[in-house]
């Protein structure tokens, strides 16, 4: 294969490409503002510098130069050239700032340049504690400033939508948001407008930025320029645990960070998987995360209101399951996991065998796009096709219901259609539902249990691609059990535990559980044989050699290397 050198390192590579890029995949530094993988290279910032050069061959018999010592001779180009550009050729040499004095004065220069106007207002700015810019210049930046007149006042707190806001004065022109409305996105929204030091990025007169991807630039700006009107001021990043995750606003599946801090969920960020969402995630979707947070059921209730203790609830369920049994509708929710499906599976077919399971559909005609949406707004519809669930319309369910065959509806997971159908249902129908939070008309329910996210518990959710992903814990759980706890990231950027942090509110802590374990429990109270396992690795274990759905799943592991790997350089990296 091909060679290259890296300060005297030899790399080898494959197939052809750009400088920094196989220098980022191979865990080799190089610090760079404007570019990004997914877009255009406009090598606008200077920061990716680099010396190269070639051995350097005699032009007339045509072999290589060599040094007195007996190395290649190599002939170095006259100035340094930016990483971004420099394609990968075979015996390409390089010099960073390892091993050049030149290129270390070049960044230097360069980020003294970029700190003249720049506010220095980390204290404040939203981007502390994970901006590139603040980060290089830590580690490759002048020690102090030699300019000492008064920098160039630019707009500041510009709305530009209803997502972001803008401070025009950090904004060091990379060029990354305009790119990515041009290129990504398609809505070219954002432009550069005024020129030299007075220019920033902003919309046409009269237009706001309402792209329906446009947190994605706040993401991606390396500076706190643009920041997130819901995030705005609300936590600082050191301050928050981030978990991988996925995004349960469609059918796609994103991958994401969810950051958590005093065991409310404050933001979901994209995390990079390029077979499903590349680097990006839908401002809808992200920003749907007070679900999590507001109007939880925590503990089991009867009648809607009254509370129950775990053990006299669980037992009057199975009581209840059994007085009906044959005559119970049990319907499952494609925002539920694979586990908790199949388990309900298994439970319908011990008491109401002859009944069909369902599940009610959520699609929005439009929502969708060629990017990342889908007009399925669910995350595991292909899991509940595979397991035997069948999609039915309320309606259909309500005639089901009204012709007299069923005397309870068992309901899991999908609290807004159970809150619709409620006023429909027949009174001589009993409810028990599964439900993330509260609901209208709750009164109207026999028995409530807790369910937990998919942010409580482990789980499996299988998008429309096909494609299995199992996620861990990333919040706390009244009932957690010490493999729970073993699973749970502990990933804060100032690597202090939540304990000592006074801000702490156990009432943030939700008393739930799984639906797939409080099913095994009921069943265990109604003597039912099922035959599966109380842990979820053991029942994931079976799933995965059952199901054919469950192949490409993997299990989510708690590797400390891949916890602590993404500090704050990683994330400037990442974007």
């Amino acid at each position: 294969m091909p060679t290259i050198y890296i300060d005297g390192r030899p790399y080898e590579y494959e197939q052809p490409g750009k400088l920094l890029q196989y220098c980022l995949d191979h865990g080799i530094e190089i610090p760079y503002f404007c570019y990004h993988p997914a877009m255009s290279i406009p090598a606008n910032c200077r920061m990716c510098l680099i010396e190269t050069g070639l051995p350097l061959k005699d032009r007339q018999t045509g072999e290589y130069v060599r040094e007195p010592d007996g190395s290649l001779k190599i002939s170095w180009g006259p100035k340094p050239t930016p990483a971004c550009t420099t394609d990968l050729v075979p015996d390409l040499h390089v010099r960073t700032h390892r091993t050049s004095e030149t290129v270390r004065k070049t960044q230097q220069a360069v980020l003294e340049f970029i700190l003249i106007n720049h506010p220095l207002d980390c204290p404040i700015c939203d981007q502390a504690g994970e901006c590139p810019l603040q980060i290089w210049t830590y580690k490759y930046g002048p020690e102090g400033s030699r300019y000492e007149e008064e920098k160039v006042h630019k707009p500041k707190r510009i709305r530009l939508g209803p997502r972001v806001i803008l401070d025009a004065e950090r904004c060091i022109n990379c060029t990354r948001c305009v790119r990515f409305t041009e290129e990504i996105s398609k809505s070219r929204q954002l432009t550069i407008i005024q020129r030299g030091n007075q220019n920033y990025p902003a919309t046409a007169e009269g237009q706001t930025f309402d792209d329906p991807y446009s947190l994605n630039t706040v993401d991606i700006c390396p500076v706190g320029a643009l920041t997130s009107a819901d995030h705005r001021f609300k936590a600082r990043v050191w301050e928050m645990n981030y978990t991988p995750t996925i995004c349960t606003g469609c059918a796609r599946g994103c991958n994401a960070y969810v950051w958590v801090r005093d065991n409310l969920v404050m933001r979901l960020t994209p995390r990079k998987n390029l077979d499903i969402n590349q680097y990006w995630l839908c401002d809808e979707g992200r920003l749907d995360y007070q679900k999590y947070n507001d109007n939880r059921v925590s503990g089991i209730f009867q009648s809607g209101s009254i509370p129950a203790s775990w053990e006299e609830g669980l037992s009057k369920v199975a009581r209840a399951l059994a007085n009906h049994q044959g005559k119970i509708l049990f319907v499952g929710s494609a925002f539920a996991s694979v586990e908790s499906l199949y388990v309900l599976k298994a439970v319908a077919e011990k008491l109401s065998p002859e009944a069909p399971l369902y599940f009610v559909p959520h699609d929005s005609p439009g929502w969708g796009d060629d990017i990342l949406r889908r007009d399925d707004r669910t995350p595991n519809r292909a899991g509940a096709e595979a397991l035997g669930y069948v999609a039915v319309s309320v309606e259909a369910l309500i005639d089901t219901l009204k012709a007299g065959k069923y005397s309870l509806l068992y309901w899991v997971e999908d609290d807004r259609t159970l809150e619709a159908l409620l006023p429909m249902l027949p009174p001589e129908v009993e409810v028990i539902a599964h439900l993330y939070q509260g609901i209208s008309q709750a009164e109207r329910l026999s028995w409530i249990l807790p369910a937990a996210t998919h942010l409580e518990s482990f789980g499996t959710y299988v998008n429309f691609q096909g494609i299995a992903q199992t996620v861990q814990p990333a919040r706390q759980w009244n009932q957690m059990t010490p493999e729970d706890w073993f699973y749970m990231p502990k990933s804060r950027l100032d690597a202090a535990g939540q304990a000592v942090d006074r801000w702490r509110h156990p009432a943030n802590i939700p008393d739930c559980l799984p639906s797939y374990k409080m099913l095994l429990l009921i069943a265990e109270q109604a003597q039912l044989s099922l035959g599966l396992p109380k842990e979820h690795l053991p029942l994931w274990e079976r799933l995965k050699a059952e199901l054919p759905i469950m192949a490409r799943a993997s299990y989510p592991k708690l590797l400390r290397k891949e916890i602590f790997r993404h500090n704050q350089l990683a994330f400037a990296i990442q974007v």
